[in-house]
């Protein structure tokens, strides 16, 4: 749990000159994650939009609480419940459009991020410099989906029949990470078998994400092969590459980049031995040579399958086994961008919120797979749904905990969740393989403020404590 409180000066163009930030962190009885979950909160909040002069300053106490561990977003959500609806508060000082405010000081391509080498995760950074964005397409695509027009229509906030009924739309922005610049590392290996097929062994782990898949796309497009053809061993150490752990959203962009560096040396290994020996019509030369579909390719129509070439190389000339082993690590982490919308309808003598619908277009770079990153989008906007209007561990005076069973502790099922939309906005981070950059995390940055904001929208109460339960929020209401 943190309480986070910021302060920001702005000129009069409407652009952001300085921002402080002060979190006050429960860390529990130990310190686990006491320091690097405020570090990246610190981060985060101080990185999405370009600021000349920014401060970051953190208590961690320890209390009589159970100790907190890593949960998805790792910081970043409650920074951004904090900072934007900050930037929405200032916005309207400012006599300004909030997202018009935000679209004039959010982080652009070929900017810094300052906060980066001092805010590592519990050590010094690297510097980063944003490479690739698409941050403006998600704000227009999400804001055409969730129909943002209606925000301006009076009429549309209320409903004759049920007149304590108040709707509101509400938006927010969203950046994350992908990966720790400096600390993740992943390494995978891939045989080519006799019969063309491979073998691709990865130390990174599937939760459930699709990441095998994804992995083996990878490996699949880089040796021009189907998709069939790869054949993915993970998490196995006993045979397996190591990995660092899947986690911090990386495992595309690092593991899949050590998929792709031991893809690409498998095949300059096979187009060099069927130069060699297979294919006269590339003269020895490998670099006239190409993989498509199953087959090493050349001039005039020649082609030689995969499986020729892997029988040929282990048993006849050289004798060897087409093989490589690859590891990735990276100095960089460049952020995902994110445009969260959410419809609410707020019951002003109950107040109960319930959220009708959520939007997020997401820019992951290219997305490897979009239907699982779609999945990723929607699961985590759910997840985060629960963390924005029902989820709460009570304690009393002494730090015992009061509801420490799950039917007391209000997790979204299935059928409850409202209408969901991801939309993938697609750019090109050129240090990602293919082009990739994170998916996992981001979803769960933006659905708590985008509540918020549209709360405010439908009521003109803001709300700045989570979760929006109709206790908290009825008391907003009538204070």
């Amino acid at each position: 749990p943190q309480i986070l409180r910021f302060r920001s000066g702005v000129d009069a163009q409407g652009k952001l000159v300085g921002m402080d930030v002060h979190v006050l962190a429960d860390t529990g009885a130990y310190g686990t994650h006491g320091l690097t979950v405020q570090m990246v909160t610190g981060f985060r909040a101080l990185s999405t939009y370009w600021l000349p002069a920014a401060r970051f300053d953190c208590d961690v106490v320890y209390t009589n609480k159970p100790v907190p561990g890593a949960f998805r977003g790792y910081g970043a959500p409650q920074a951004l419940f904090g900072l934007e609806q900050h930037m929405e508060e200032l916005a309207l000082a400012m006599g300004m459009d909030p997202v018009e405010f935000k679209r004039r000081n959010w982080i652009k391509v070929g900017q810094e991020m300052p906060m980066a080498v001092a805010m590592g995760e519990g050590r010094e950074g690297f510097p980063q410099t944003i490479r690739s964005s698409g941050l403006d397409e998600c704000v227009v695509e999400g804001a055409r989906a969730v129909g943002w027009e209606r925000r301006a229509d009076a009429a549309w906030h209320t409903d004759p029949d049920r007149p304590q009924i108040r709707r509101g739309l509400g938006m927010a922005v969203c950046m994350h990470g992908t990966g720790i610049a400096g600390l993740d590392m992943g390494a995978a290996s891939i045989k080519l078998n006799d019969d063309g097929s491979f073998n691709l062994l990865v130390g990174a782990t599937d939760l459930g994400t699709g990441s095998d898949t994804v992995l083996a796309q990878i490996a699949a497009e880089t040796l021009g092969v189907p998709l069939e053809q790869v054949i993915v061993y993970s998490s196995d150490t006993d045979f397996t590459p190591f990995d660092t752990g899947a986690y911090a959203s990386s495992t595309t962009y690092i593991s899949g980049g050590a998929v792709m560096k031991a893809a690409e040396e498998v095949r300059a290994q096979i187009v060099r031995h069927a130069a060699r020996h297979l294919m006269p019509e590339a003269g020895g030369d490998s670099e006239r040579l190409w993989l498509e579909d199953g087959h090493v390719k050349g001039p005039n129509g020649a082609a030689v399958s995969l499986e020729t070439v892997a029988l040929h190389a282990t048993h006849q000339a050289e004798q060897h086994q087409i093989m490589a082993t690859a590891s990735n690590m990276s100095y960089l982490s460049p952020p995902p961008f994110a445009a969260q919308y959410a419809e609410v309808e707020v019951d002003t003598e109950t107040g109960q919120v319930e959220v009708k619908q959520l939007v997020m277009a997401v820019d992951c770079g290219i997305a490897i797979n979009p239907v699982t990153a779609t999945g990723q989008v929607e699961g985590g906007m759910v997840q985060a749904l629960g963390y924005a209007v029902s989820e709460e561990m009570l304690y009393d005076a002494a730090g015992r905990l009061l509801n420490p069973r799950l039917g007391d502790y209000r997790i979204y099922a299935a059928d409850e969740a409202p209408a969901l939309q991801a939309i993938l906005v697609q750019t090109y981070e050129p240090s990602g393989p293919y082009g990739a950059k994170a998916v996992a995390e981001i979803p769960m940055d933006g659905v708590a403020p985008a509540i918020a904001s549209a709360i405010y929208d439908a009521t003109g109460v803001r709300i700045r404590a989570i979760p929006f339960t109709p206790e908290r929020v009825w008391r907003a209401l009538h204070e």
